[in-house]
């Protein structure tokens, strides 16, 4: 079990997470000057911080960070806690793109982009500090180019490492242990739920989790509705750092936290009872197993948004300045 199991499962996630957070690093330094300025203009109502935080999340790759920026912001008065409300159901929006590129199967790109992201940092070495063409010496285009090589490394990364955690599945299935939890699961989806939230909450990564997952329900490891109930519970997982962010803040800054769980948990919990046909619509829309997975955190992230913007509106929420 060490060998087949636990030492791949390892390897497999240092080397995802490496590319996460180049990923997020990259991004983050080349949106990170603009990014505290375009939340503070641009999220007067929540439909405004919703088209926000989609957009910066799905850029940033990471609602995590978005939230943890949301929550700094609120910490030293520079946005209040009602203007954070849209900023939260965006991130939940904009966190699916990872996942949907997960589920279109690009493993086959890794080595390609790898090579292609070693060849743009070395063109930038080389135009840049060897000053091979003395009117390129601008950080202008420099800077951009290489944090663009980065990203493309980290998701390289990001590809190679869920490839390696998910060829651990034929493994996990022959397992005494994952045969209970599927037995378990059998009796009752909400196993799934609480794993999910468990294992996101532990490792920080609800799309980690989620690609594990596509690797097993790809293989037949893993009935699909139990793969959704998993995926239910990594966006309950994932508010873990929020909530480690808000510790010592602002009272305003824990509501921002707290929103999160209250908007993931309350999804998790009215989606539940109806996995059956989230799964079926899921399956509709897509043409593999593991795009079924992708689709169904879309599918729950946006109609749970969706469900919760109006709410938004109400006057106890917007009348509600804790930022002092």
């Amino acid at each position: 079990m060490i060998h087949s199991i636990l030492i791949p499962m390892l390897l497999g996630f240092s080397v995802f997470m490496c590319g996460m957070k180049l990923m997020e690093l990259a991004l983050h330094r080349l949106a990170g000057p603009y990014l505290s300025g375009v939340l503070e203009r641009s999220t007067a109502t929540p439909l405004h911080g919703l088209a926000i935080g989609t957009i910066t999340t799905a850029f940033l790759q990471s609602s995590t960070a978005v939230t943890v920026i949301a929550i700094g912001m609120v910490n030293a008065g520079l946005l209040t806690f009602p203007r954070t409300l849209g900023i939260i159901l965006g991130t939940n929006i904009g966190t699916c793109i990872t996942t949907e590129l997960i589920g279109l199967n690009l493993n086959k790109l890794a080595v390609p982009l790898l090579a292609a992201s070693i060849g743009i940092w070395l063109i930038t070495a080389l135009l840049g500090e060897l000053r091979l063409i003395p009117s390129l010496q601008s950080t202008r285009w420099i800077d951009p180019f290489r944090s663009s090589a980065v990203v493309l490394c980290g998701f390289a990364l990001l590809l190679t490492g869920m490839t390696i955690m998910q060829g651990v599945g034929p493994a996990v299935q022959e397992s005494e242990m994952f045969g209970w939890f599927l037995a378990k699961a059998g009796e009752s989806l909400w196993w799934g739920l609480a794993a999910g939230a468990i294992l996101t909450a532990a490792v920080h990564s609800s799309a980690a989790v989620i690609g594990i997952i596509m690797g097993f329900v790809s293989i037949g490891a893993m009935p699909i509705e139990l793969g959704v109930a998993v995926v239910l519970g990594a966006n309950i997982g994932t508010c873990a750092t929020a909530l480690l962010a808000s510790i010592g803040g602002s009272k305003a800054g824990q509501y921002v936290a707290f929103s999160h769980v209250v908007l993931n948990a309350g999804g998790a919990l009215l989606f539940m009872p109806f996995i059956g046909e989230l799964s079926a619509v899921s399956e509709w829309v897509s043409s593999s197993a593991a795009g079924t997975i992708a689709h169904s955190q879309t599918i729950f992230n946006i109609l749970s948004s969706l469900i919760a913007l109006p709410f938004c509106y109400l006057k106890p929420f917007r009348k509600l300045d804790t930022a002092a």
